[in-house]
């Protein structure tokens, strides 16, 4: 895609540049000048090195690990271009971090996803592009307007083309939360689905409970939108196996893959995890049973769409 006309630019982080890049040439334009680095005390430093004066500017940075490094540099970018009179500020956040603390679970928690939500905005953001936030209701937290983009699609599509017989499988969800989810992606494989009914003691720890469903002799495919210590879903696979499973895989939008996630899903069950890039795959993180498919297409088309200025309601289905 080619871009002519109104000016835009395109800014990145230094969270997730290899995406920022890709969208950037998808889009057919090269990436804005910036610098964005520290102190020696570690305060982050941004500098812009071009004219934004009445652009229409996106910022892509994902808000994963370190998480507040990324987003203090999310911030102090979309500070340092609003100072700059850029004309109107996307924040595009592939991953928004601090999402699953959306609620007050007990007395006296914090609610930092509306925190962030308010920094954001507070910053200088116009808008907000982001993808399969933890609960939808976090684009309530923002006062100003969001645009949340879905993996399903992206998922669904890759399994079409992996499975030959998809009568076979049969989409799981983790938990009764999620059931939405992956009643959106047995919708479009056009396949049943089964619920894993769990409970968690605490935060990182789960404990299965029961199996909804039939998965017996068919291929399960866990989806969950984020995959974090891969607890859930390695327990998931082997309660799946146990339940006579044929075959054991899993889908996430986010792979943030922090602590034991990679050993565990390396000695699980599971034949395959397959990730959206809204967080890049590290090297270290990078072993045979994970895929990783691009947003880099969809988020691009969502740019196009928000700089041109007509819908992009399609992109969400």
């Amino acid at each position: 895609m080619n871009i002519h006309g109104k000016d835009i630019k395109i800014f990145s982080g230094n969270s997730h540049r290899e995406l920022a890049e890709k969208i950037a040439e998808k889009l057919g334009i090269p990436l804005g000048i910036a610098t964005v680095g520290k102190f020696s005390d570690g305060e982050i430093q941004v500098n812009i090195g071009e004219v934004v004066r009445g652009s229409d500017v996106f910022v892509i940075q994902s808000t994963c690990n370190p998480v507040n490094d990324n987003i203090m540099e999310l911030l102090i970018m979309i500070d340092a271009l609003k100072r700059a009179s850029a004309g109107r500020i996307t924040a595009v956040i592939p991953y928004f971090g601090y999402a699953r603390q959306d609620r007050k679970a007990k007395a006296r928690d914090p609610i930092s996803a509306k925190l962030v939500a308010n920094l954001i905005t507070v910053a200088g953001a116009d808008r907000v592009l982001t993808m399969d936030l933890h609960v939808p209701q976090i684009q309530g937290f923002f006062d100003i307007p969001v645009d949340h983009l879905l993996g399903v699609p992206l998922l669904a599509a890759y399994i079409k083309e992996r499975f030959s017989n998809i009568d076979e499988l049969v989409v799981v969800s983790p938990d009764v939360g999620g059931v939405t989810r992956a009643r959106k992606l047995a919708e479009r494989l056009d396949v049943p689905i089964a619920i894993i009914d769990k409970r968690r003691p605490k935060a990182n720890v789960c404990e299965i409970l029961n199996i909804i469903g039939d998965v017996k002799g068919r291929k399960a495919i866990i989806i969950d939108d984020l995959i974090d210590t891969a607890g859930t879903i390695v327990n998931a696979a082997s309660a799946l196996i146990d339940a006579g499973a044929e075959e054991v895989y899993a889908c996430g939008t986010h792979g943030v893959l922090s602590g034991p996630a990679i050993e565990r899903i390396k000695n699980s069950l599971l034949k395959q995890l397959i990730l959206l890039n809204t967080i890049p795959l590290t090297e270290e993180k990078r072993i045979d049973k994970i895929v990783s498919i691009s947003v880099a297409d969809i988020f691009a088309e969502a740019i196009e769409r928000i700089y041109e200025d007509i819908s992009i309601s399609s992109l969400f289905t």
